[in-house]
């Protein structure tokens, strides 16, 4: 009797061992699996943190291009309206001329509106004058390496009086030899103010 108990008793510790060992087992790899599963869902919930603030940064820096040039175009239309149109050049052709010149230079649809809004402003700036004074103050820019807006208010100073105007020109390292200035003051003189722009655009490129 006392041995059958023996065994009774060690079959029930093993069975007992067995379980406690296969629900140690099973909770550990259900452990596993949760530590798993929470790593995951964090790498998820981070991933999709990411792709929300980039989400939201594109719609903040989209806004802002579009206001940005929503202002370039307001502006645009205040200067025509302000001038009389003195210029001959219609909003169209700006919006036409600055769409082709951000295509070839560094810079981007709204600097090159903001040079054309400020040479507009030059009323003796014309349309035959106009699309080329606007290149040739990108390339000004380019190569003396300062703004847009300085360059511009330089090369509009010298094409809307070409006589006194070259000298701004000089303090920014554009220089005219005393040749120059004759051809330039002859060709004002001679009411070919046109010529003398486009004598002066010239010489402003080939810095």
């Amino acid at each position: 009797m006392a041995i059958g108990s023996d065994a009774n008793i060690r079959a029930v510790i093993t069975a007992k061992d067995d379980a406690s060992h296969v629900l140690k087992k099973f909770g550990d790899e259900t452990s596993s699996t949760s530590n798993k599963l929470a790593a995951g869902l964090k790498v998820a919930a981070v991933g999709a943190a990411a792709a929300g603030a980039a989400a939201v940064a594109f719609g903040v820096m989209s806004v802002k291009a579009y206001n940005e040039s929503e202002a370039a175009v307001a502006q645009t239309n205040a200067v025509l309206k302000s001038t009389g149109g003195v210029a001959g050049v219609s909003a169209q052709q700006v919006a036409e001329l600055a769409n082709s010149l951000q295509k070839v230079t560094k810079y981007s649809d709204e600097d090159v509106r903001s040079v054309q809004n400020l040479l507009l402003t030059f009323t003796s700036i014309g349309k035959d004058i106009f699309p080329q004074a606007t290149a040739t103050v990108l390339d000004m820019a380019t190569a003396l390496g300062t703004d847009t807006k300085a360059a511009s208010v330089q090369l509009g100073k010298a094409l809307q009086d070409p006589i006194l105007g070259i000298s701004a020109l000089r303090r920014v390292g554009v220089n005219f030899s005393d040749a120059q200035k004759d051809v330039i003051a002859n060709l004002v003189q001679t009411g070919r103010k046109a010529e003398a722009q486009k004598h002066i655009q010239g010489l402003s490129m080939a810095i």
